[in-house]
């Protein structure tokens, strides 16, 4: 039977056909949405089992404040619009509903009956989860009750400095990092399985954190994640939200932090989605200049309405504290930022001081990250953003955006052009690799070659180096050696470690046999000792934003394509000395000038981790001056050669 629809002062009724009134959000919860200052407004908009009247359900609230009326569909009423009309909480644009009986892992959309008409089936911007692709419903789901075990992990996020600790990222995209050997749900993993398997590998490999592509629900597995449809639920492609809560605990059990792909620059038009919400712009901007992304043809939320602000930094909050991230990752901050973002003239709107600045945007960040920043539990936030923003990583209390860390592209954007290169045409680019260390230490940041650099035909890691293939490993070794030893926290991608030859696919596995062929053998394995001596030498990452922890001994050596630096940790022991050798051409007269006299023990070279009997013969520095340093070493440096040398400086540094 259908039910008439409710009005403010017309409640609704149940599927009894009783008059039904929950008023689950109280006037408060209503007021501080308002705001936009309700942090954890996922407690009461979306699905939640509730008592009313005595009897167990399901409650439900949405956000829709231009409906003409709202309702809810599933299973219990066979997908009639007209049979679970919701509640309109006075003047908040809210409304809410109970449906007795009904239980988790059912499935249900909302109904929204727009002023012209028109029926809207649209999935629940809170629910926590939802229908496998290409199923579009959300789905009830209990997140609560999960038994965690990191206590110990999360104790030791929250003390010291972020900045003063290693970071060597490993991005993954689960849905191509190991794949089943079945047809059935596409060969995906479940979050579970994945578990261990990464968390050994990561800890084999050294790396400190996992970065988790698409992991927010989306219906387009070529999307790799970033048009959300369901921002408040982990993909069922691999699992149930307490499977992830299990994978995120079982990582940090065994030390590894996790940091997720956050995507509030734009959504897609899905029908399902958050497009034309309540048949009008709801959550995007109304005016299409600003609404919409012309490079991307999906919306741009509207982050001057305080409930679509509400609605992301809860969001935001929720990975923190219902699953227990260590970090977000911003996607596409730059699109955000700039209101001419892939625009042309007369395609957008200047802000009210004519600027190209979009200070919604502004403010957002501001809010957000000095929230993230408050908890003052070691949780951290990333900007992606490709331009030169002033004050990425400063307070907001210094008028900068706040984030912990900004990605550094145009370091990489240097890196890989420099890398590219034939060695022969190097020396006429040398200052490609130096240039980053000019404003290193501007930002909080971080060295990245991300999955966007292997895709759309700009090959994989080792097929951009020059020569035949033994030069190409060799290149790529160099390559990571240099980043390594440069300042910022690190990030590669997948298959990056051990050499993949094709660019990544999001439907196809790593190529893991790779890992029993000798050269990408051998490139895994120098990358696992630069890992781990990265970890093992706090020279590598403790002072990453001070010119007190980096020093050149030689930047100009362009005709020869060799780099000389000095890494220190401020207590003037266990320095690093670090050289490379950009080109085929071997050096066997090498010298390179060193700060301090004493001895100068080799502890990595181009064939990774040096033993401990090489290490017991250390170099030693002999008085005379050379690259404008009191003291030298001789070293034979060899085609493509690395080397890294432990010194102390005798209590020079305090």
């Amino acid at each position: 039977m259908a039910q008439e629809k409710p009005t403010a002062s017309k409640p609704a009724l149940d599927a009894d056909g009783n008059p039904l009134d929950p008023v689950f959000l109280t006037e408060l919860d209503r007021y501080l949405f308002g705001e936009g200052r309700h942090y954890r407004i996922y407690q009461k908009l979306g699905a939640h089992p509730a008592m009313l009247s005595g009897r167990k359900g399901m409650h439900f609230a949405v956000w829709a404040p231009h409906a003409r009326a709202v309702s809810i569909v599933s299973d219990r009423n066979g997908w009639n619009p007209d049979a679970n009309y919701m509640l309109p909480l006075e003047t908040s644009g809210i409304y809410e509903g109970f449906i007795p009986d009904m239980g988790f892992g059912e499935i249900y959309k909302y109904v929204i009956h727009t002023g012209s008409g028109d029926l809207l089936y649209k999935a629940d911007p809170y629910a926590f989860s939802a229908e496998f692709r290409p199923g579009t419903a959300s789905k009830t789901v209990d997140i609560s009750g999960y038994r965690w075990g990191d206590s110990a992990f999360l104790r030791r996020r929250a003390e010291g400095s972020t900045f003063e600790k290693p970071m060597a990222i490993y991005e993954v995209h689960f849905g191509s990092w190991r794949k089943l050997d079945t047809e059935e749900r596409n060969g995906f993993m479940n979050y579970r399985e994945l578990a261990a398997q990464l968390a050994e590998y990561c800890t084999d490999m050294g790396y400190t954190h996992v970065e988790l592509m698409g992991i927010a629900e989306h219906p387009l597995d070529a999307s790799w994640g970033y048009q959300v449809t369901g921002y408040y639920a982990p993909t069922s492609r691999y699992g149930e939200p307490q499977d992830f809560m299990y994978l995120v605990d079982y990582l940090h059990r065994a030390g590894i932090g996790v940091i997720l792909d956050w995507v509030p620059a734009h959504f897609p038009k899905d029908a399902q989605g958050l497009a034309d919400f309540d048949g009008t712009p709801t959550y995007e901007y109304p005016d299409p200049r600003m609404g919409e992304h012309p490079d991307w043809g999906t919306k741009v939320f509207n982050y001057s309405k305080n409930e679509v602000k509400n609605f992301l930094i809860a969001n935001a909050l929720y990975w923190y504290d219902e699953y227990h991230i260590d970090g977000l990752r911003v996607d596409a901050v730059a699109s955000m930022l700039y209101l001419d973002y892939g625009r042309k003239e007369g395609q957008w709107v200047p802000n009210r001081y004519g600027g190209n600045g979009n200070l919604d945007a502004m403010e957002f960040f501001k809010h957000l990250n000095s929230i993230v920043a408050g908890r003052k539990d070691g949780a951290i936030i990333i900007a992606e953003e490709s331009t030169a923003w002033p004050k990425v990583t400063t307070r907001p209390e210094d008028d900068g955006l706040g984030f912990t860390y900004k990605w550094n592209m145009g370091w990489m954007h240097d890196f890989l052009d420099y890398m590219k290169l034939d060695p022969y045409f190097r020396k006429d680019n040398h200052n490609k690799m130096t240039f980053g260390m000019s404003y290193a230490t501007s930002e909080k940041f971080i060295l990245v070659l991300s999955h966007d650099e292997v895709v759309h035909l700009k090959c994989s890691m080792i097929n951009k180096m020059p020569g035949e293939l033994p030069d190409k490993f060799r290149n790529l070794k160099c390559g990571y050696f240099f980043m390594f030893g440069h300042a910022g926290k690190k990030l590669l991608f997948m298959g990056q470690d051990f050499g993949q030859f094709h660019e990544w696919n999001e439907n196809v596995a790593l190529d893991w046999y790779l890992t029993e062929e000798p050269m990408n053998r051998n490139l895994q394995s120098f990358l696992r000792d630069l890992l781990h001596l990265y970890r093992r030498y706090p020279a590598m990452y403790k002072k990453d934003d001070s010119w007190d922890g980096f020093q050149w001994i030689n930047a100009d050596d362009a005709e020869r394509s060799i780099f000389s630096f000095v890494r220190k940790d401020g207590t003037g022991k266990n320095s690093l000395l670090f050289v490379v050798n950009m080109t085929p051409v071997e050096r066997p007269d090498y010298v390179v000038g060193v700060p301090v006299k004493g001895k100068y023990t080799l502890l990595l070279d181009e064939n990774g981790a040096v033993s401990a009997r090489a290490r017991s013969t250390a170099f030693t520095a002999k008085e005379g001056e050379c690259d404008r340093q009191p003291y030298r070493i001789a070293y034979p440096l060899p085609a493509y050669g690395c080397a890294v040398f432990a010194f102390d400086e005798k209590g020079k540094e305090k």
